[in-house]
């Protein structure tokens, strides 16, 4: 069967409104939901419900009646029978599967961790003090967040790389306390590559939940647990579906996050000098995450019907060749457009997860480039580089919100207070000028504070 992608034309009448319709698919709110999430909701909830009442009614339970919801929903959405007993991994079953991890792989880990430790640390905030003119000083300082929990996605495939991409800048922030959740699948907290990963981080702290009811857990705690309560944490961390990036938007204000991240995304920019089987691969890569959008920029005819028949031809290859049809399919374009100009300016606007310059003069078209995620330059910096080996984190913004969010880093991880000291002399400089405006703003008693530490020397 010939795939059925989307071709859009922006130099055709219908071009503006296709792609309004493709934004409006791609957004936070879009209902980017894979078939079988859809099924299951109708079955769990009798009614299909969006995502953003689905993720309201399990915060809420959770909220309200604590590991029963969390145990119920588990159960239901999950079909994982657990208890107090067994939500959380025990120590002896993540220190087993280090012990039987392979070795090549607990030496790639390693080499990872290094790699993005050296990143990470790199760009960490530090202290800034700046000399007040007559007196004092002014600082800003930074702090590592207390604790922090990180979801690990786990239906179709295992990831043990977001455990490191997003407990390595935790770490090189100085993070102490880091909580995992996965889904208890075989891919997720009882996946033995993901338990080896976490237990090489120095992670002790994982529990077998996904979805909403695991951000609601994270955000307001568990009590009734056998081997402790589930404290609450500061911030939640971690790429996840619909329903995990619309609890995060929930029981934000209870706690931080990282940001609303949906499906994974990426657009390729490509000209004639792009390598057909390239493009064609990177956009299969984001797919077969199932849901993910794949989208290709062009402006040239020729490279749109290469990689049209390079889709075709890899689709057949892969493993997940029929869960990256429906994506590409249901989430994909080829776009075709008049020039570069146009080219960076539909990118900036659809503020794409991933941006693959794959184009002639890459840094020149990176000049224009504004809002993206993460951006990959060149035919020889695939995505999977960044998803897996880089350094920057592969948790990052979706659904255009890169217009505004940026990807997780070390820095998110830290929070900052200013801290004021004013000598006599500093005070006494400054004194008049604060009293006019307390004077000013009708707030005696702030003039008052300063006026009575003046002195009159």
């Amino acid at each position: 069967m010939p795939l059925e992608i989307q071709r859009i034309d922006t130099r055709q009448p219908d071009g503006q409104a296709a792609i309004a319709q493709l934004r409006a698919r791609l957004s936070p709110s879009g209902n980017v939901v894979s078939d079988a999430g859809r099924q299951k909701t109708l079955e769990v909830f009798g009614t299909p419900m969006a995502p953003t009442e689905v993720v309201e009614r399990i915060s809420s339970d959770v909220r309200t009646q604590g590991l029963d919801a969390v145990l119920r929903y588990t159960a239901k959405l999950d079909g994982a029978q657990l208890s107090a007993n067994t939500l959380r991994v025990p120590s002896d079953e993540l220190a087993s599967a280090h012990a039987h991890a392979a070795p090549a792989f607990l030496e790639t880990i390693r080499r990872i961790r290094d790699n993005i430790l050296r990143f990470q640390t790199a760009i960490v905030h530090h202290d800034v003090q700046v000399d007040a003119p007559h007196g004092g000083w002014l600082r800003q300082r930074f702090l590592p967040l207390e604790r922090v929990g990180i979801c690990v996605p786990g239906g179709a495939a295992a990831y043990p790389s977001t455990v490191l991409m997003t407990a390595v800048p935790a770490h090189a922030a100085g993070v102490n306390q880091i909580v995992v959740v996965s889904p208890p699948t075989p891919n997720g907290a009882y996946n033995p590559d993901v338990l080896a990963t976490c237990h090489e981080l120095g992670i002790r702290e994982v529990y077998r939940m996904g979805g909403a009811q695991a951000i609601a857990a994270l955000a307001y705690g568990l009590d009734g647990l056998v081997n402790g309560p589930l404290i609450k944490v500061d911030k939640i961390v971690g790429p996840g579906n619909q329903f995990v990036a619309m609890a995060k938007k929930f029981v934000y204000g209870d706690v931080d996050i990282d940001s609303i991240a949906g499906p994974s995304e990426i657009i390729v920019l490509a000209d004639e000098t792009t390598r057909a089987d390239f493009a064609a691969a990177d956009m299969i890569a984001q797919a077969e995450h199932a849901p993910g959008s794949s989208v290709l920029i062009t402006w040239s005819d020729l490279t749109l019907h290469a990689v049209a028949a390079e889709l075709e031809k890899q689709l057949a290859a892969v493993q997940r060749g029929d869960l990256a049809r429906q994506s590409l399919e249901s989430f994909g374009a080829l776009i075709m457009v008049s020039g570069r100009d146009e080219a960076a300016q539909l990118a900036n606007t659809l503020a794409s997860e991933h941006l693959h310059i794959a184009c002639a003069e890459p840094e020149e078209m990176l000049s224009k480039i504004r809002n993206a995620g993460a951006v990959f330059l060149g035919p020889f910096s695939p995505v999977a580089l960044g998803d897996y080996v880089a350094g920057p984190s592969h948790v990052l913004p979706t659904g255009a919100t890169a217009r505004f969010a940026s990807g997780l880093s070390a820095n998110d991880f830290l929070r900052s207070h200013s801290v004021i000291h004013f000598t006599q002399d500093g005070l006494n400089e400054v004194a008049d000028d604060a009293i006019r405006m307390a004077e000013r703003e009708c707030l005696t008693a702030h003039g008052a504070s300063v006026a009575l530490r003046r002195s009159n020397d």
